[in-house]
C-alpha cells in the first residue's frame, strides 16, 4: 500500500516515513501543502497523512480540495493543538481521523491500520432505508428528492446505521466499526457525528431522524425500515 505524508517538520516527516517503511508500506513525502496536493493529484494513494499547519497551503484546505476532486482517499490530520477547532474543521471538511502532536508512533501505526482496514466505499452498493438512499461508491445521499452533502466519515457513520435499521447501535459499536477497534481517542466522537448529521438529515416539525435511545444508543428513523 502506498501513503502520502505531508509533514513541514523534517524531523516528523522522517520519524512517520521510517516508521511506516518499517511496517511495509511505500511511501512519498512532501513538506508543502501545494506540492502535497498536486502529488495527492498525481498518483493514486491508498492513505494520506496530513499535518494541519503547512507552508503556502493549509492541510484542512487541502483536504476540501481533494473532496472537491471527487477523491475520497482517507486523510489522517496531523495537529499541533489539543483540543482546538482545528479537528472540528478537518473533519467537517472530509477528514477520516486526527492525531495530536506529540505522537507515539504505536499510535500513529495503529492509526493508520485501522484507516486502511476500512472497506473502500468503491466496494459498497448503494442501499435505502425509508425514505433515505445511500450510494457510498458514488458518494451520494439523497432523503426522498433531496440530495445531502456528507463527509467521508458522516457517509461512514449514516451506512453503519442504515446497514443495522430498525435497530439500535450503540455507540461503542459505532466506534468500533467505524474508527475501528484501536481506536484510543475520545468515544464521544460518535455524538459529535451524530450531530452533524442531524442537522443535515432532519426536517422541520418533524421528528430527529437518528433518535437517541437513552442507555443503549442510537437508532435510523425516517420511516419503514
Amino acid at each position: 500500500m502506498r501513503i502520502l505524508v505531508v509533514e513541514d517538520e523534517a524531523v516528523i516527516a522522517s520519524s512517520v516515513r521510517r516508521a511506516l517503511i518499517d511496517q511495509g508500506y511505500a511511501v512519498d513525502v512532501e513538506h508543502d501543502g501545494a506540492d502535497g496536493l498536486t502529488q495527492a493529484r498525481m498518483v493514486a494513494y491508498d492513505l494520506i497523512v496530513l499535518d494541519v499547519m503547512l507552508p503556502s497551503m493549509s492541510g484542512t484546505d487541502v483536504c476540501q480540495a481533494l473532496r472537491a476532486d471527487d477523491d475520497w482517499t482517507p486523510v489522517l490530520f496531523l495537529t499541533a493543538r489539543a483540543g482546538s477547532s482545528d479537528e472540528a474543521h478537518g473533519l467537517e471538511l472530509g477528514a477520516d481521523d486526527y492525531l495530536t502532536k506529540p505522537f507515539s508512533t504505536v499510535v500513529l501505526l495503529a492509526r493508520v491500520a485501522a484507516l486502511l482496514r476500512r472497506p473502500r466505499a468503491s466496494a459498497e452498493q448503494p442501499f435505502s432505508v425509508g425514505d433515505l438512499r445511500l450510494d457510498p461508491r458514488r458518494h451520494r445521499c439523497l432523503r426522498g428528492d433531496v440530495e445531502i452533502e456528507l463527509t467521508a466519515r458522516e457517509m461512514e457513520v449514516l451506512a453503519f446505521l442504515v446497514r443495522r435499521a430498525p435497530d439500535t447501535v450503540s455507540k461503542l459499536d459505532l466506534v468500533d466499526n467505524v474508527w475501528g477497534e484501536s481506536f484510543d481517542g475520545d468515544p464521544n466522537i460518535a455524538e459529535v457525528y451524530i450531530g452533524h448529521l442531524r442537522r443535515k438529515l432532519d426536517r422541520p416539525d418533524e421528528p430527529a431522524a437518528i433518535r437517541t435511545v437513552r442507555g443503549v444508543g442510537y437508532r435510523l428513523d425516517v420511516g419503514d425500515a
